[in-house]
């Protein structure tokens, strides 16, 4: 047997204000949103074409509020049928119009008085030409019940009464009430007071009639002043005719971290949806904040977000589009202003560089990358160093940039946020600008080396200097650099590095993974890293010269430890063993040296 639904009211109330609406503060937008669709309907009726209407919000001294339109009214009949009946929409289904024309659309809004108030009283009076003159009260109850009986109406329209709840009075005073006016309803089309105090003003004012274009900048100015706290670094026009929608964006003043959510004020057909709405801008977008009104976009039934749909993503793209439109014209009208944009969000214009050609072309030309020359445009470095290359970390750069660039390869630091990608896109807008990554172990080939038989003298050094350093996976050689300040350099190759991270897995694995991972070790070539001794810094050279076996051990181990460090090299425990014992030996022998010395001289005095 086939039964209806039960409602329990006290519920749907509870489910609405604890899960549907983020505030009882909402009351009044539901309020201003069913009397400006009543005056929007009755405008269709009469053939008036738009809303022209008037609504006025009376505060009653004993604690509520009054809300009035003089829109189309309900008769006795659709009191019964809309007002009482959970989810069904006058507006959408009973009066005939399309749901775009409206700003509700689930037909809960009402039930949004019982927020703040037990009891909800209203007065209506239909405009319909076939309707009955007589007025209809209709006077619901939280906890479910209503009633319908005659009330009093000189003119077709409605009037909403609410009276507060215990412990809702302040949502209902006078001061909280014009706040809420001001924000929700400040943009409608239709003539807006609170208590006889005027709300609603001339619209949106992105769409002020300025004729003076330095005037209008002023006062959008001043606009987004008010409303974010910021005079904007720039103004934006937005508009995306098929989402209805129109706008500004103000560009933000000061740099903001690139996982910050862009919060951007929205309207739907001049009503305030939300202050805070995320999506309405692709993620890159994090540089400016907008204030937009749309009238083609859906609400999510809180309306307090957008639905997330096919539209949205379309406005979502255009939006995108004209940001990257305005990057565009800067850089072709005003370089100065765009370099000054480009310091303040660099990193936005870096993302959307990653997938869009232009603005590749941009940062190419424009954005200063860290080099080994110093800041400066890649295109600029590229001109001064056709063959550059490039790093992928910050610290690989900050320990080759000096070495490198006294050798006079052209170095990149492509560690910073998105800097890889962009420099690895630069081929797709010019095959010519392709620059390869640096291999360090590749620096030895710019090293100058020694004459014959200065390297013949050296040999049984370096049979020495290698036994010192056998054990820590080290190859030594000695070359001629810049600076000469710098006595060793520690270089390791990409395929030096991967069998080192194999090795240290190894000796951490238990048995069965450590022969696994021996057997990879085993199947890549041999390719040690490299401690490189600089033959012009004099106290290499003074290293070189050493003939006891013990102390060049100590000196080598010594420049190792020293050049690890210079190189930000991550120290393994052998690494940190060997540069104790040299520090130790080192000091032991300095010791023994002067306390010998100091015997002597007292041996001479005797």
């Amino acid at each position: 047997m086939e039964q209806a639904f039960q409602v329990d009211l006290r519920g749907v109330v509870d489910l609405l204000s604890r899960h549907l609406y983020s505030s009882p503060r909402v009351y009044l937008r539901e309020l201003l949103q069913n009397a400006v669709d009543a005056i929007t309907a009755r405008g269709r009726a009469d053939g008036d074409g738009g809303p022209a209407g008037r609504v006025r919000i009376e505060t009653l001294d004993g604690g509520g509020l009054r809300v009035h339109d003089d829109g189309i009214g309900l008769t006795e009949d659709e009191v019964h049928r809309l007002l009482a009946t959970i989810g069904r929409s006058s507006k959408r289904d009973e009066l005939g119009f399309a749901r775009h024309d409206f700003l509700g659309q689930f037909g809960i809004g009402l039930l949004s008085g019982f927020l703040v108030a037990d009891e909800i009283e209203v007065v209506t009076r239909s405009a319909r030409e076939d309707a009955p003159e007589a007025a209809v009260r209709w006077t619901g109850y939280a906890d479910g019940r209503y009633r319908v009986e005659p009330g009093e109406r000189g003119e077709p329209g409605t009037t909403v009464t609410l009276r507060p709840r215990t412990g809702s009075a302040e949502l209902l005073s006078p001061e909280v009430v014009a706040e809420l006016a001001r924000s929700y309803g400040s943009l409608l089309p239709v003539e807006l007071t609170v208590d006889g105090a005027p709300v609603s003003g001339e619209g949106p004012p992105w769409r002020a009639a300025h004729g003076d274009p330095a005037r209008r900048r002023r006062a959008l100015d001043a606009y987004c002043a008010d409303l974010f706290g910021f005079e904007p670094f720039d103004v934006i026009d937005l508009e995306v005719p098929e989402a209805g929608l129109t706008g500004v964006a103000f560009v933000l003043p000061r740099p903001v971290a690139p996982t910050a959510r862009g919060a951007h004020r929205v309207y739907l057909k001049r009503m305030l949806l939300a202050e805070s709405v995320e999506g309405l801008l692709p993620e890159w977008a994090f540089f400016v904040r907008c204030v937009v009104d749309a009238g083609e976009l859906r609400p999510t039934a809180s309306r307090e977000a957008l639905y997330e749909d096919e539209l949205l993503e379309s406005a979502r793209e255009a939006l995108g589009e004209r940001l990257r439109q305005w990057l565009v014209r800067l850089s072709e009208t005003d370089p100065a202003r765009l370099r000054g944009f480009l310091r303040l969000h660099q990193l936005g214009v870096k993302a959307m560089a990653l997938h869009d050609d232009d603005m590749l072309r941009i940062v190419h030309g424009w954005l200063e990358f860290e080099t080994s020359a110093g800041p400066m445009t890649l295109a600029e470095f590229r001109r001064r160093h056709p063959d550059a290359r490039y790093v992928t970390s910050v610290e690989e750069f900050r320990r080759l940039s000096a070495v490198s660039g006294a050798q006079g390869v052209g170095l990149v630091n492509g560690g910073y946020v998105h800097d890889t990608e962009i420099i690895e896109r630069l081929a797709a807008i010019d095959p010519d600008a392709v620059l390869r990554p640096l291999d360090p172990a590749e620096l030895t080939t710019a090293f100058g080396v020694l004459d014959p038989a200065a390297e013949l003298a050296l040999r049984p050094f370096l049979a020495a200097a290698q036994r010192a350093v056998e054990r820590l996976g080290c190859e030594v050689v000695i070359r001629d650099f810049d600076p000469a300040s710098l006595p060793a350099l520690y270089l390791t190759s990409r395929a030096a590095r991967h069998q080192a991270e194999v090795s240290e897995a190894r000796e951490m694995a238990d048995d069965l993974w450590s022969d696994v991972l021996g057997a990879l070790s085993g199947a890549v070539a041999a390719d040690r890293p490299q401690l490189v001794l600089n033959h012009r810094n004099p106290l290499a050279r003074r290293a070189t010269a050493l003939t006891e076996g013990a102390l060049i051990e100590l000196a080598v181990q010594g420049l190792y430890g020293q050049a690890l460090l210079y190189g930000q090299h991550p120290l393994r425990p052998a690494d940190t063993a060997a540069l104790n014992r040299s520090f130790l030996g080192l000091l032991e022998w300095a010791m023994h040296g002067e306390s010998s010395g100091r015997g002597e001289s007292s041996g001479e005095g005797k």
